[in-house]
């Protein structure tokens, strides 16, 4: 059997004029729901995932190295997710990380690579090859699903790959002041089609409405490129 081809997932939330940061945190309040569907979306494994003997499962993310520093401590890595970080200095990135007692064994392990391809070259090797016994051990999980997470630098690298399928976009419905912008409209580029309510549930494996919280309204979308 071939080696499982991965895929890449966008996930993000944008005001209408696209704007995704501000001073490197989020420029709108802290959505507690917004942030617990990332959570489940992003570790939910399909069972369509086939594994090779056996292996265990589980996703990955992957982030920039700014996008890695913006999330709190107490929850880094992402538990339950293989987390890829992309930064010019591997090495040094992943001196600090042991220095600091991080990178937890098993699926919230943490890998550093210089490139976006990189990190799917190195994804890809967590799956046997053909006829390759399995000796992989609890932190070589097989890979089902790749999120890249963000900022704007990821994004922009993962639009241009043909490996990017699909983008879930958690629309905010009303502006905040931004410095960092999504680069595309996906709404408006022919390259894309928004997903129906139906197709939506069906890939994320839960139900979805708008929702308000805070005063802040927002709804889940899901776009897939066009072949």
């Amino acid at each position: 059997m071939a080696k499982q081809h991965l895929a890449l997932t966008l996930i993000l939330a944008a005001t209408p004029s696209l704007g995704i940061g501000r001073a490197g945190a989020l420029p709108w309040p802290q959505l507690r729901k917004e942030m617990a569907y990332f959570r489940r979306v992003t570790s939910r494994v399909p069972k369509s995932v086939p594994t090779s003997g056996g292996s265990k499962r589980c996703n990955a993310v992957v982030m920039g190295r700014k996008t890695w520093d913006s999330i709190p401590p107490r929850f880094r890595p992402l538990e339950g997710r293989v987390n890829v970080v992309v930064t010019r200095s591997p090495g040094a990135f992943t001196a600090k990380l042991g220095a600091a007692g991080g990178g937890k064994e098993g699926h919230g392990n943490v890998q550093a690579v210089s490139s976006l391809h990189d990190a799917l070259s190195l994804l890809q090797s967590y799956h046997s090859a053909p006829g390759e016994a399995s000796d992989r051990t609890e932190a070589r999980p097989e890979i089902g699903r790749v999120f890249v997470i963000g900022g704007a630098t990821m994004y922009d690298a993962a639009m241009a790959l043909p490996q990017t399928e699909r983008a879930l976009l958690t629309k905010i419905q009303e502006e905040y002041e931004c410095d960092t912008f999504f680069s595309v409209d996906l709404d408006r580029d022919e390259g894309w089609r928004r997903c129906g309510k139906e197709e939506v549930e069906g890939w994320v494996g839960e139900q979805i409405e708008p929702v308000e919280e805070k005063g802040v309204k927002f709804e889940f979308q899901m776009f897939e490129r066009v072949r």
